[in-house]
């Protein structure tokens, strides 16, 4: 681990955070960052300070202080110095405790790589952007995201050319009955209010369904949880190893 890379001046735990969000700015999406480098840090810090629409939560300069970062700010967006999550551990592990959290990968010259761009994808990672990139691909990478959606920097999308993550047969078989259900009806075109008037059940109850398949299936979003079912063989009644 560089040298620097410790607990912020000032932080006794190793987590340094913003002012806290007005109620009037909860719908901005919060961005924390992960990064060895103070300067690195600061600089980021300063883009999202001065951007409409993004509110800057914290920073740690650690890997391993990165989920009580997750834990104590909530952070919509967390963008992530490729160097300290290089097999995709951090990002796996945020997808079961923080699911929320769209991970952004900021991606050094040495793993602009087809083994590194595919592990940060198959490990739930959403955006994919070189770590030297123009401010405003960052804070476009942000808002991407945040919608649920993935970015990869037209430089790297070449790298993921033809690639699927896998779904894993342990996370297809722990659908719900009920998750199946709305899965099903999702693949046949319905929109949530049509899924929650097949069921009988509210919109809101359809929208968390919908937040845990995407979340067990490791889909970003729903078009893509159809086509990693369909490909598994989970709609289709023919679960592929």
């Amino acid at each position: 681990m560089p040298r620097g890379a410790g607990t912020p001046t000032g932080m006794a735990n190793g987590v340094s955070g913003g002012s806290s969000a007005s109620a009037s700015a909860a719908a901005e999406p919060g961005v924390a960052l992960v990064d060895p480098v103070p300067l690195y840090r600061e600089g980021v810090c300063a883009v999202v300070r001065r951007t409409a629409g993004v509110r800057w939560l914290g920073a740690a300069g650690r890997v391993e202080h990165a989920l009580r970062l997750c834990e104590q700010l909530a952070p919509d967006v967390l963008l992530v110095d490729s160097v300290l999550d290089a097999q995709g551990c951090l990002a796996s592990e945020l997808m079961t405790a923080a699911p929320r959290v769209a991970v952004v990968s900021l991606v050094r010259e040495p793993h602009r790589t087809v083994k590194f761009v595919r592990t940060a994808l198959g490990s739930g990672v959403r955006g994919l952007v070189p770590r030297a990139a123009e401010p405003a691909e960052v804070v476009h990478a942000i808002l991407r995201t945040h919608q649920e959606r993935l970015y990869l920097d037209p430089t790297l999308a070449p790298l993921a050319a033809g690639f699927t993550p896998a779904v894993e047969a342990g996370s297809r078989r722990a659908l719900s009955r009920r998750e199946y259900e709305v899965l099903r009806l999702i693949a046949e075109g319905l929109e949530n209010q049509a899924v929650a008037d097949e069921l009988y059940v509210s919109v809101e109850t359809v929208r968390t369904h919908v937040k845990n398949i995407l979340r067990k299936l490791r889909a970003r979003d729903r078009t893509h949880a159809v086509s990693l079912a369909y490909q598994s063989g989970l709609l289709t009644g023919r679960l592929n190893p």
